[in-house]
């Protein structure tokens, strides 16, 4: 009942909404049918926002991803030896503070960092290399997109760090002592424990980045507005103009609509990868 009422009526509502010219407000509501969706498929905006999510995807989820198993299994197979538990602990809770940040501080933090004139990129580099000319990274329609990728990885590596970590202490720390008496290396611990141990996390990992990445707003309203020139534009933030910005409601519904369905889509794709894997290891066992 709680899905019903809290997902399936407002997604009924916002694609009828989507097949209005409505603009809000006590404007009439005329029914188009489908033509805001046959609008949206030829607006090149449009497929440049979807095309800035697979940007999106990389600095939420690929990037993170990896270097997060890297610190996870660094913290506990080797800090959490060789300095403590407590150290480990202390290390894993500062990469996951940029995580709980609110994301109006983060975007400011950010703004300053990254600005052209005063910020402290900038001055790093024209203090070490002698530039006379700077990047002006958020200003630079070839370089804003990267600039909003390095704010989404800081702020996103604590989250696997965190998972993965959580994920190695329930792994029998008699495993890793086997294999060192055995002369196994890090790398090799790595990836013949560590790795198939967290398999279930990783895909949790991947399943919930993916989402957010496909959704993601917040950073990309406080650093650029989808600018300059569309170069950072994602479908949630240009459902956010065109409802807020241009009051055409029912186009914003059809562009929140089809991100709706996409990430359905590419849920349900990893879950159903998920599951398969698991019904591989499971019978793979049975077998052994």
């Amino acid at each position: 009942m709680g899905t019903i009422v809290v997902l399936l009526i407002p997604f009924v509502a916002n694609i009828l909404i989507s097949c209005t010219n409505w603009r809000g407000g006590r404007s009439k509501m005329k029914w188009i049918g489908f033509d805001n969706y046959a609008r949206l498929f030829q607006d090149e905006k449009f497929w440049t926002s979807f095309g800035n999510s697979l940007y999106m995807i990389v600095a939420m989820v690929i990037i993170p991803l990896l270097i997060g198993l890297l610190l996870a299994a660094v913290l506990f197979d080797y800090i959490g030896r060789e300095f403590g538990g407590k150290t480990a602990s202390f290390l894993r809770a500062c990469y996951y503070l940029p995580q709980i940040l609110p994301v109006g501080v983060a975007g400011i933090l950010w703004n300053w960092i990254l600005n052209s004139q005063t910020g402290a990129i900038n001055r790093i580099l024209a203090g070490m290399l002698g530039l006379s000319e700077t990047p002006d990274w958020l200003g630079d329609p070839d370089l804003a997109i990267y600039a909003v990728m390095l704010m989404l990885i800081w702020s996103q590596i604590g989250y696997p760090v965190v998972i993965f970590m959580s994920a190695l202490g329930r792994v029998d720390p008699e495993l890793y002592e086997a294999a060192a008496l055995d002369g196994a290396g890090w790398w090799r611990r790595f990836t013949a424990i560590t790795l198939p141990q967290i398999k279930p996390e990783i895909f949790v990992v991947v399943l919930t980045c993916t989402v957010a990445a496909l959704k993601v707003f917040g950073p990309v309203y406080m650093l650029t507005k989808g600018g300059p020139q569309s170069s950072t534009l994602v479908p949630s933030y240009y459902s956010y103009i065109n409802f807020f910005g241009k009051s055409q409601i029912g186009y914003g519904a059809a562009i929140s609509s089809v991100l709706a369905i996409v990430i359905a889509i590419v849920a349900s794709v990893i879950l159903v990868f998920q599951n398969r894997s698991a019904a591989r290891e499971r019978a793979g066992a049975l077998i052994a």
